[in-house]
């Protein structure tokens, strides 16, 4: 598996980031990430889950949504979606706006449509 299946298997699945950080270390790809945004991303991701679960499912539910959709790149997908949970590490960013912007970005009319 290439580097970016392996991260899209994580996102899609839930999976600890800092298993995949582990595996990543042995592949001899380069990554969107590095260590300590997906450190962030993964802290981020339990924070909002155990705090506002409600948000956090509707956040997977707007991943799905995107492949859905299917109005780009599959591979931006899961690389946008960390993009997004990292600025709940933003103060001017709560998780209602970070979840309303993402999926938002569904209405986006794209170049291609």
């Amino acid at each position: 598996m290439t580097l970016i299946e392996i991260f899209t298997d994580y996102i899609f699945n839930k999976k600890d980031l800092r298993e995949y950080i582990k595996i990543r270390s042995s592949i001899h790809e380069r990554g969107e990430f590095n260590d300590e945004s997906l450190l962030i991303a993964q802290k981020n991701l339990e924070s909002l889950k155990m705090i506002d679960r409600a948000t956090y499912n509707l956040m997977y539910s707007t991943l799905n949504e995107y492949v859905k959709a299917d109005r780009g790149d599959t591979i931006e997908y899961p690389i946008n979606f960390i993009r997004e949970i990292l600025k709940l590490s933003l103060d001017d960013h709560s998780p209602q706006k970070v979840y309303e912007d993402y999926k938002n970005g569904l209405n986006h009319k794209h170049h291609d449509i």
